[in-house]
């Protein structure tokens, strides 16, 4: 990632907010979303992003009910139809049906489900350790700071104007 040039430089420029620095950490976060969610020789079979996506979301919210989990992944029901079909399928996640509303159905990790979720976390959590070891806990909360306000306003919790 050394060639995005806000990576290089030791600190944030004081015009933090101008075009060019956006777009530099617009870079960075989608080349940290591909690090952290790209597909992994751990997923095995034909299981892309979406499917690794869907399966931290699950693993993340057990018993979380199909609206709920497109409302987070903001895909269309039918991509998040063939990705749960294909999580059915290979056995990494059931579909229950709600002990409160019958025709409400809740998702969760099968054993075999959680054992890969959970090996794609062991492969990734060496880098965010290192990541935010190197970057300090001032940065961290910083970076906690940002993704927070964005996520808030994705989830229409906060308003534009607010700080």
């Amino acid at each position: 990632m050394s060639d995005v040039k806000s990576a290089a430089s030791p600190s944030a420029s004081p015009l933090y907010l101008r075009d060019e620095e956006l777009k530099e950490g617009v870079e960075l976060l989608f080349r940290a979303f591909l690090e952290i969610f790209g597909q992994r020789e751990e997923m095995g079979e034909v299981l892309g992003r979406a499917h690794r996506r869907a399966l931290y979301i699950i693993a993340r919210h057990p018993g979380i009910n199909v609206a709920g989990l497109l409302g987070i992944l903001k895909i269309t029901k039918q991509s998040l139809a063939r990705v749960l079909n294909d999580l059915l399928a290979h056995g990494y996640v059931e579909r229950r049906a709600s002990v409160r509303d019958g025709r409400m159905r809740q998702l969760s990790l099968t054993s075999k489900g959680a054992a890969l979720e959970n090996a794609l976390w062991e492969a990734q959590r060496p880098h965010l350790v290192q990541a935010f070891k190197e970057a300090g806990p001032d940065a961290v909360a910083g970076f906690r700071r940002v993704l927070s306000g964005l996520a808030e306003r994705a989830a229409g919790t906060k308003s534009p104007g607010t700080a």
